[in-house]
């Protein structure tokens, strides 16, 4: 066996990493990755993984065919096997984290057959950065099980069918040769104590956007360090979740909370301004069934805010396709509307 640190100088790493050990880097955020090529006729990765509830899974692409592994251990050393029996040539591999913060991966490293050698992908790293606040759409939540297209979620634990590389996020990033950090997390709303994340103390993008680590029951709260890593485009997807366990937009526009709800938009839009004073910033929902008065206080917000390269998308579809989780065939519907919006911008947005 031939044993390939994570902090090879040879593995790209994308997303927010907690590599404080860089020898035993923290994955989190769904859509994390390792990239690298190598020799040899088998791949494994040795880690620790931390869970709250469902299964865990790791995802990798290897040679352009997809692999999902679960992970069997919690809370001790373990290796996942990715890969055998392969010809002993070249391999083009991404190693990724196909959910949410529902569970951590604390990477050891990755195991190869005896004499195999590790190089650096083929391809260099995406000039194009995109970051992505959501929620469970934003993560590919669900996105797998194919036969509930346009229909709600069965009484089943569906987290095994959750794949980050096949969210509308990730495959509108690859359309536009982007890098991206999809800093999402299922159920989580807006604003913290609503929503559907932490149950019963509800956790919001609020809290956790500005962080590495954010999940209270894996422990405490790190934040992100963000002159590490600067996005040319921001989309701001929340806003669906926050109807839960009242949907006080919808039943009271101008009642208190649904004001509050608005101005505390507003105020995430102006702390993402203050680290990113050049980003263009993209604000929506997505297809996902929801009451259309969400769309328009968000468009309510933006319009307060008055930022020129601060706008709201919508998608043909939005808030109208389907009461469960969007399916594969919904995140590329939306991903090629998102990308073909992104791209009529023009190259100016892609300035440093």
């Amino acid at each position: 066996m031939t044993f390939i640190a994570p902090n090879d100088p040879a593995v790209r790493v994308t997303g927010r990493v907690d590599d404080a050990d860089p020898t035993r880097p923290v994955w989190v955020h769904p859509y994390t990755q390792a990239a690298f090529r190598c020799t040899g006729t088998s791949l494994a990765v040795r880690l620790v993984n931390r869970r709250t509830y469902g299964v865990s899974q790791l995802g990798a692409m290897i040679d352009g065919f997809p692999v999902r592994v679960p992970i069997p251990v919690d809370g001790e050393t373990t290796t996942v096997t990715l890969a055998s029996g392969l010809p002993d040539i070249e391999h083009d591999v991404v190693v990724f984290k196909r959910q949410d913060g529902q569970h951590y991966v604390e990477l050891l490293g990755f195991e190869l057959s005896e004499g195999a050698r590790v190089l650096p992908p083929s391809e260099p790293r995406p000039a194009h950065r995109i970051e992505v606040f959501g929620d469970s759409v934003s993560c590919g939540e669900r996105n797998e099980a194919s036969l509930y297209v346009g229909k709600a979620d069965p009484e089943a634990d569906l987290s095994p069918y959750s794949n980050a590389w096949l969210s509308y996020a990730a495959i509108t990033a690859r359309a536009l040769g982007a890098e991206l950090h999809d800093v999402s997390q299922g159920g989580v709303s807006l604003l913290d104590g609503i929503g559907w994340f932490n149950a019963p103390d509800y956790v919001g993008q609020e809290h956790m956007w500005d962080k590495i680590e954010y999940n209270p029951a894996l422990g405490p709260s790190k934040p992100w360090d963000f002159s590490r890593w600067t996005p040319h485009v921001v989309v701001v997807a929340v806003g669906q979740n926050d109807a839960h366990p009242d949907d006080f937009m919808k039943d009271d526009y101008d009642g208190d909370m649904a004001r509050h709800w608005r101005a505390r938009y507003v105020a995430f839009l102006r702390a993402l301004r203050a680290h990113y004073p050049h980003a263009h910033i993209v604000c929506m929902t997505t297809v996902l069934r929801h009451d259309p008065s969400w769309d328009r206080a968000i468009g309510q917000a933006v319009a307060q805010l008055g930022d020129p390269n601060v706008e709201q998308f919508l998608f043909s579809r939005n808030g109208a396709a389907t009461p469960g989780h969007p399916r594969v065939a919904e995140h590329e519907e939306m991903a090629r509307e998102l990308t073909d919006y992104l791209a009529a911008l023009g190259p100016g947005i892609w300035k440093d």
